[in-house]
């Protein structure tokens, strides 16, 4: 999913408009056509001031230059952002506003006038009444701009011109005429190009090697810095929206998970990716403006520095849009901007740290603690005012911060009170990956964590709101809706606040506790008693001393699930660590009131019992073995209908089960043995080995299991996936992706063309290939589900996840057991071959076994083996964490909800 940030945008759309009209600018001025020279220098550094776009426009139109038609829309989509901010401007200046934001208006203004006069000269208006307003433009813009080195984009009209390319993306529209040659202002920097003589043809076959690139094209406004706060302002206000927008979609995810078993972990890997786009955002658009990042610069810019001025200045409005997009009737309402721009959760944020700094010692300090002593997690929300609820809001948000800061720093604390060590607070590398980040203490929000414990250890009077990013006050709003929302009050930016009944069934361990099972209500369901079990299982085929240091490492994240997740040993005090603020009500608070922290940690703890269940799949021969013995026993017909386990197994992991992924219908011993005994090219093995190196140096159990360490079982879930791509979806590879998910498609859907119905072949197209699609086929599917997958996120949905390897194990070493049992019973030849007879395969048995059976197609052995795989039968659904709650959110098109809390948002 592509970000749609407003100033990103306008940013990329200014760009590439630039791009266009320079080159061709350039391209025309070097033409020998006999035209006296045009009043315009040769660019030669892809810079230009505003005033120059008349002179370019001009230009193209006097030579009456096609235009593309994503050039108008370019211009559109630029005009458009650039008038939404102007509004603001307007909403913002009163009487007394200072001269620069009158000024920064003024020019503003030019701007956008230059901008219209441009698009008009070069027959805009025209292009618009043929072109009205449509939905978001899917087409490739870079597709367009740099075909063929620019001869396509300027679309010369030739005679090798293709009838095929008459689509959306080469489509052009005459210039308008102008009547006269006004006078162009020239560029700043540019070279005078010397005219060639008359009748001598220049040669232009290294036009393209003269163009300018994309990487040097730049604006220059005539007003200087007027201008880059105009750009500043831009850049502030489209963040502040992302931040709105993004927070109305999170706030009704967790709804989900409250009011309608939506899986908690679902929800949190989603709040990872909005709180990752903030980050992002944030860093894209500040590299403009350096040490202008911080949450309090950006809120003082958009308020001007006066929050009580600038309410009222701001108006949410909803409209109904007739077919022809004009608005009709709606209503307007001033934006709670306390509520919108996140700015409670920023105060809020704010005095924490500036009272735990006040003694560090972990406990609030009086006047503190007086405020906050009386909270009520059973307050009713629905009888209380505006101001009630707000103030109960901010008592639990210091509350559940000083548990988390109290956790997360206890190590540290302990060795200093404990065993007398003499570490500085405010010098103490609190990072996440730090030093001490070795020692597990919370799922989920370790980065989160360690940043606040940062700020809340330095010393008292540091000024800490240069350390307070938007993601950090973004993050903490969403720990505080998830828990707020639980308890029936949500936050509309149209109706402001919306309240129901607290939640019956949206307890925030509800899923974490059916993950652990820690009092094994369920057999083999639950992650606890599943290693319990694997112990006994793996003792009892004496296999346990072979994998002796790998299952250590199973139990020690067993031992971290009990201690950290859902229930923290915080509950049952930590010593010389303040008991929980939460004590008279719930001493485990900051994980029994928090869905969010609950959510996020059990996201973190289905990607670490992936890694290790995939890694015990790499270890034991027992999963390959089974899946091949089963396919050949269901081909040769012993077994009348496949076991669900086995056959959702065969399709999920196909590319890791068979070569090719294609299952064998013959000759089965040897697709076993192509699996496993054939050898592992150098190239695959040289970075299996980097891998293994990097992972020695590893910080974290993610790290440690890297999943490109396996030779077989390497392939990432979502889950996975997300958090090796920084939780950045754009940045996961092609090749990661699974073929049907709505990602996979709406990265399909930007593959090139070759032709008219002939795609690129890369990675995505060569699996959708796989399954039977063609070119058209897959421009069809592709342009549909890309339209759905650009109106929401990507949600890691998928089965893998949920999905208990290690239970599964389990099963299949009894169930080799049971084969084992019953062949030697029989007296069956090929066991007596391989169990009772020496021989090197000695350590292999089931190996040698299950080759030798599918090799000589030994009857009475495959008969055997499927009875015990009839009599065994189990389904996928029988070895998943959960088998009754929601890992989808619903459609919101399809919930009959307040549109402000997120049908109507930009970014979803």
């Amino acid at each position: 999913m592509t970000s749609q940030n407003l100033y990103l945008s306008y940013k990329r759309d200014t760009k590439y408009l630039l791009y266009w009209m320079i080159n061709v600018s350039n391209r025309l001025l070097r033409s020998s056509n006999g035209e006296a020279q045009a009043a315009l220098d040769v660019n030669t550094t892809g810079q230009t001031t505003v005033n120059g776009l008349i002179s370019m426009s001009t230009l193209i139109s006097e030579r009456k230059e096609p235009v593309p038609n994503v050039i108008y829309r370019l211009f559109r989509s630029i005009i458009q952002a650039r008038s939404l901010v102007s509004s603001t401007f307007q909403q913002l200046m009163g009487p007394d506003s200072d001269e620069e934001l009158k000024r920064s208006n003024e020019s503003h203004q030019h701007f956008i006038n230059i901008l219209r006069s441009a698009f008009k000269i070069l027959g805009g208006d025209e292009w618009q009444t043929s072109h009205p307003k449509t939905g978001d433009d899917n087409d490739d813009i870079e597709q367009v701009l740099f075909a063929n080195k620019f001869e396509k984009l300027t679309v010369d009209n030739d005679e090798e011109s293709s009838d095929e390319e008459n689509d959306d993306l080469s489509q052009t529209h005459a210039a308008r005429k102008v009547a006269r040659k006004p006078k162009g202002k020239k560029g700043k920097k540019t070279k005078k190009y010397k005219k060639p003589k008359k009748g001598k043809k220049q040669d232009t076959k290294d036009t393209a090697i003269d163009e300018i690139p994309i990487e040097s094209i730049r604006i220059i406004e005539d007003s200087g810095e007027v201008g880059l706060v105009t750009d500043y302002l831009l850049a502030v206000y489209s963040t502040v929206m992302e931040w709105a927008d993004l927070r109305a979609y999170i706030q009704g995810l967790w709804k989900e998970v409250a009011y309608e078993g939506l899986n908690s972990a679902v929800a949190g890997a989603v709040s990872n990716l909005a709180i990752s786009m903030v980050k992002r955002t944030n860093a894209a658009i500040f590299v403009d403006f350096p040490g202008h990042d911080t949450y309090e610069t950006i809120m003082k810019t958009i308020t001007r520095g006066n929050l009580d001025k600038a309410q009222g200045n701001f108006t949410l409005g909803f409209y109904a849009l007739d077919q022809s997009g004009r608005r009709h009737g709606g209503k307007e309402t001033a934006v709670d901007i306390k509520e919108q721009f996140l700015i409670h959760a920023y105060q809020n944020l704010r005095d924490f740290i500036l009272d735990f700094q006040a003694n560090r010692s972990g406990k609030p300090t009086k006047a503190m603690q007086a405020k906050i002593a009386k909270w009520d997690p059973n307050f009713d929300l629905q009888r209380a005012t505006n101001e009630e609820r707000v103030n109960w809001r901010r008592c639990y948000t210091i509350k559940w911060l000083y548990d988390l800061v109290n956790v997360f720093s206890s190590v540290v604390v302990q060795r200093n009170t404990m065993k007398g060590e003499k570490h500085i607070y405010e010098k103490v590398d609190w990072s996440a990956n730090g030093p001490w980040g070795v020692h597990r203490l919370i799922f989920g929000i370790n980065e989160f964590a360690g940043d606040i414990t940062n700020m809340a250890m330095k010393k008292p009077g540091t000024d800490i709101t240069k350390m307070i990013y938007p993601h950090h006050v973004f993050q903490m709003q969403c720990i505080v809706d998830s828990f707020c929302v639980s308890r029936g009050w949500s936050l509309s930016a149209l109706h402001g606040h919306v309240l129901e009944a607290p939640a019956k069934k949206g307890r925030a361990r509800r899923d974490v506790d059916l993950f652990l099972d820690r009092n094994n209500k369920r057999v083999l369901a639950g992650y606890c008693q599943t290693v319990d079990v694997l112990r006994q299982v793996l003792e009892k085929d004496g296999k346990m001393t072979e994998h002796q240091t790998f299952f250590e490492i199973i139990e020690m994240a067993q031992m971290d699930f009990v201690d950290f997740l859902g229930e923290h040993k915080y509950m049952s005090g930590l010593t010389t660590i303040p008991p929980s603020r939460f004590s008279d009500h719930n001493p485990n608070g900051l994980q029994e009131y928090s869905p969010f922290f609950c959510g996020v940690g059990l996201e973190e703890g289905l990607e670490i019992a992936y890694r290790l269940g995939m890694s015990l799949w790499e270890r034991i021969p027992e999963p390959i073995l089974l899946v091949h013995l089963h396919n050949a026993v269901v081909r040769k017909g012993y077994l009348s209908r496949p076991v669900g386990l086995f056959a959702t197994l065969e399709d999920l992991f196909k590319d890791t089960f068979f070569a090719q992924g294609h299952k064998p219908t013959s000759a089965f011993g040897d697709a076993l043995l192509a699996k496993v005994g054939r050898p592992e090219s150098r190239q695959a093995l040289a970075q299996r080995h980097a891998v293994r190196d990097r992972a020695r140096s590893a910080s974290n159990i993610h790290q440690d299991f890297d999943l490109k360490i396996n030779q077989m079982f390497h392939r990432n879930s979502m889950l996975t996936a997300c958090r090796g791509a920084g939780w950045n979806l754009e940045a996961i590879p092609d090749e990661e992706l699974q073929f049907g998910s709505m990602l996979f498609f709406e990265r399909l859907s930007r593959t090139k063309r070759i032709s008219g119905s002939k795609l690129e072949d890369n990675a995505l197209v060569r699996k959708a290939r796989a399954v039977g699609m063609t070119d058209k086929d897959i421009i069809q599917a592709s342009s549909k589900l890309a339209s759905i997958a650009r109106s929401g996120f990507e949600v890691p949905d998928e089965v893998l996840s949920s999905f208990n390897y290690l239970g599964v194990v389990c099963g299949m070493l009894l169930n080799f057991r049971d084969i084992e049992e019953r062949l030697k019973e029989a007296k069956n030849p090929v066991y007596v071959e391989v169990y009772e007879r020496s021989g090197s395969w000695q350590k292999d048995k089931r190996v040698t076994l299950s080759i030798l059976a599918l090799t000589e197609e030994n009857e009475e052995c495959l008969k055997i083996m499927a009875q015990v795989f009839n009599e065994g039968r189990a389904g996928f659904m029988d070895f998943v964490y959960w088998d009754d709650l929601e890992t989808e959110p619903r459609e919101r098109g399809n919930r009959d909800e307040d549109p402000s809390l997120g049908n109507a948002c930009t970014i979803m």
